[in-house]
């Protein structure tokens, strides 16, 4: 590649992954992901990634955007709500002259609004508020599923991506029933590997490979769901602090809360992991073919994750707390032929969501764009003067509605509608097991802390602040999402 061409963009985004799970990011290294290690050991690791609002819907409207969830209006998980987003990520590598594919999940509204891709081939998993046979012709998931559309060319018309019996929001685990080669997985793998062949070689492209997985279901081919049912120990470490109480003792297979008995939450980590590994072996099957069509050496790679899982911990499943089980994400960039050529490759500063829109920008483009977010390209030179040291993250949740702070040391966390606080010092307490919120030690940072959220707050149509103070909120103040914003109901 010559100094006037532009690089490909390739945008790896997988659904649900905490941190952890790439082991190179976990110091008891139990997760298997070689081919993940590899890119980000050889590339730029960001061990600080966050997901500020951590569910699909506003997670995704953060990296297509990169807007805060104030600006974007997205401050909660509300499916059918219309995405009148025009300044996005794949619309400006469009107007630079890209090609622009997405392959995979996108989660938007409509579904077959492409949002700055030139093509999609979707498959954004069960959503409930697309299985409805009630719904307009043209719009009911048959019609906006690509991969199920393959799935029935291969299997008959009446198979479904519901057939193993395994629901999209629950913690029950089990192989996958089909031939390995039929998996979702696998199909955004194939399919990312036909675009290499069909692009048009004459201009750069900007692909998204958007997996579904390691969402639920929870249904890794039989292979991978055995290498770690062989593995785990019969009893888990779910990081219980001295602020939780167990609430209900067998949770529903929707539950948000509660504990499982320990093979069902052995068969959930087994399947959880084994959905990684599954997509980290398929990651190396496409950069095998990525090396083969000559593109290994012209290309920016950045991986990262939607949100994190709970998995258990804390007594919570699934995603939308302020716990670092649902906001720690991995995220890094591979660039095999260097063409960032920076020196910084375990990167410590908080960085979200809503860096990569202008990072990429900056980095394969050597443009500016006026987003929320923050180029991260200072980071990769070792040069840190002026970064954030601490962000503001929330999410709508009924009663457990969150507001948090993460700062370089604290997490301060207040729930509005129950109007209770906590603290944890995350350099000596990582794992959120100690509660410091009625430490006397502690009552300056708490009330700094609490100052800078009612400043954030304080114009919030919720009601949040009043008279200068944190104020409770019934649950029919929390809304999912904030209707005045460019990408609600304008």
């Amino acid at each position: 590649m010559t100094a006037s061409q532009k690089p490909n963009v390739i945008m790896i985004v997988v659904d649900q992954m905490r941190a952890e799970a790439l082991s190179i990011n976990d110091d008891h290294h139990f997760a298997s992901t070689p081919t993940l290690d590899m890119m980000a050991s050889e590339g730029y690791n960001f061990e600080n990634a966050y997901s500020p609002v951590p569910s699909c819907v506003p997670a995704r409207a953060a990296l297509l955007t990169g807007m805060d969830q104030e600006t974007s209006g997205r401050v909660g998980y509300e499916d059918e709500v219309p995405w009148h987003f025009t300044h996005t990520l794949p619309q400006t590598f469009k107007d630079f002259g890209y090609q622009t594919e997405c392959i995979g999940k996108m989660h938007v509204y409509p579904a077959r609004k492409r949002l700055g891709y030139d093509h999609v081939l979707l498959h954004d998993g069960y959503l409930h508020a697309d299985r409805k046979y009630a719904k307009p012709y043209g719009s009911q998931f048959e019609y906006t599923d690509d991969y199920l559309d393959f799935l029935k060319g291969k299997l008959g018309h009446d198979a479904d991506i519901i057939d193993d019996g395994v629901n999209c929001n629950s913690w029950e685990a089990r192989p996958w029933p089909h031939a390995e080669a039929l998996h979702p997985t696998n199909w955004v793998v194939s399919e990312s590997i036909k675009f290499l062949q069909r692009r048009d070689p004459t201009v750069p492209f900007f692909l998204k490979m958007s997996f579904e997985k390691p969402h639920a279901p929870l249904d890794p081919p039989q292979y991978y769901f055995d290498m770690y049912m062989d593995r785990l120990p019969k009893d888990l470490d779910l990081h219980i602090g001295d602020w939780e109480t167990l609430q209900d003792a067998v949770p529903g297979i929707y539950a948000l809360r509660g504990k499982l008995k320990p093979d069902d939450e052995r068969r959930m980590v087994a399947a959880y992991l084994g959905l990684i590994t599954h997509i980290d072996h398929q990651i190396s099957r496409f950069l095998t073919a990525l090396k083969e069509f000559g593109h290994d050496k012209d290309t920016l790679i950045w991986f990262v994750s939607d949100h994190g899982d709970q998995l258990g911990e804390h007594y919570l499943f699934r995603k939308a707390y302020p716990y670092q089980g649902s906001i720690h994400i991995p995220s890094f960039i591979y660039d095999p032929g260097n063409l960032i050529a920076g020196h910084e490759h375990k990167i410590k500063q908080l960085v979200k969501l809503q860096d990569i829109f202008p990072s990429l920008v900056d980095l394969a483009l050597g443009e500016h764009v006026a987003v929320d977010g923050r180029s991260v390209k200072q980071l990769l030179f070792g040069e840190y003067g002026g970064w954030r040291h601490e962000f503001h993250g929330e999410h709508s949740l009924g009663e457990d509605s969150s507001q948090y702070l993460l700062t370089d040391q604290y997490k301060f966390i207040w729930f509005p509608v129950r109007d209770t606080y906590q603290l944890f010092d995350m350099q000596a307490d990582p794992n959120e097991q100690h509660n410091l919120i009625a430490d006397s030690a502690y009552q300056s940072v708490i009330t700094g802390l609490t100052a800078k959220l009612v400043d954030t707050l304080r114009t919030r149509p919720e009601g949040f602040v009043q008279d200068g103070k944190l104020t409770a909120v019934p649950v029919s103040a929390i809304v999912a999402t904030l209707p005045s914003a460019p990408g609600a109901n304008a």
